[in-house]
């Protein structure tokens, strides 16, 4: 399912205009995306959260050079679901 389908979903079951729509989804991610960029986690109960994991620092090994290269502690945006959506996923 992409951001189309899921717009097209709302706007048919909930009778509001397209443009509407369009513009609370694309809000909505903006939101939880410069949530997550400041280090906030965004929490929705009964759904799930999108939380910011830190990965520690590594080395790892260049091939085509034959070296070994450092990779700095470094963030990444996860998303947790919570357990009513994992047990009705199931």
């Amino acid at each position: 399912m992409t951001k189309a389908d899921i717009i097209a979903e709302i706007v048919k079951s909930t009778g509001i205009d397209k443009l509407t729509v369009t513009s609370s989804v694309e809000s909505f991610m903006g939101i939880v995306k410069d949530s997550l960029s400041q280090g906030e986690n965004v929490y929705l109960r009964g759904f799930g959260s999108f939380i910011v994991k830190k990965r520690a620092q590594k080395t790892a090994r260049d091939i085509s050079k034959n070296t070994t290269i450092i990779i700095p502690e470094h963030n990444v945006p996860a998303f947790k679901p919570a357990r009513a959506f994992v047990s009705e996923v199931k």
